[in-house]
């Protein structure tokens, strides 16, 4: 699901790391604010989707010999060419870094939506977890020496019969405050 979630000019700026061992967790747990520990603690698996700090050469050329080699192009150079370009473009006006990290970050929920959706279409719940320290859990597992930054935490895992939240109606706002129809 996250290999193949969507993101702008299939910029793929992102990198998951995937925690399930009991190392992992005691890694992770210090980084969390005190009310998620325990979602991380019961899940069997927990998602940390960071992105890269800078959209690099090196990205830019890896992208465009794995689309070639997926056979994205046809063997058409001006598509390679145009594909490249294009991505270029876009990667380029969000090029200031505090823009760039924001436009990763939406790149990053891109696919933290499809993980959310995809746990759930396999009967399993998720979570998304926004209360963490990043500084502290990028320290934690190494990340700024990767060229790193984590943006949001995610907890799959089969629900627990002790979940209160299970049991109660879901609320949202009604359809007619929400939609629009032009």
């Amino acid at each position: 699901i996250l290999r193949f979630s969507p993101s702008s000019v299939n910029s793929q700026p992102w990198q998951f790391f995937l925690i399930s061992s009991d190392e992992g967790k005691e890694t992770l747990i210090p980084t969390l604010t005190e009310h998620n520990r325990e979602k991380v603690r019961q899940a069997a698996l927990t998602v940390v989707i960071a992105t890269q700090t800078e959209l690099d050469e090196a990205h830019l050329q890896a992208l465009l010999a794995q689309e070639e080699q997926d056979g994205r192009f046809g063997g058409n150079e001006e598509a390679k060419k145009g594909a490249d370009g294009a991505r270029r473009y876009y990667v380029g006006l969000n090029s200031s870094s505090p823009q760039q990290q924001a436009w990763m970050a939406r790149q990053a929920y891109l696919s933290l939506g499809f993980l959310l959706m995809g746990a759930a279409t396999l009967g399993l719940d998720a979570t998304p977890i926004e209360g963490f320290f990043p500084e502290q859990l990028d320290a934690a597992f190494g990340l700024t020496e990767l060229g790193l930054k984590s943006v949001v935490v995610a907890s799959i895992g089969y629900r627990s019969e002790q979940d209160f939240n299970a049991s109660l109606t879901k609320s949202r706002l009604p359809a007619e405050q929400l939609f629009t129809r032009l």
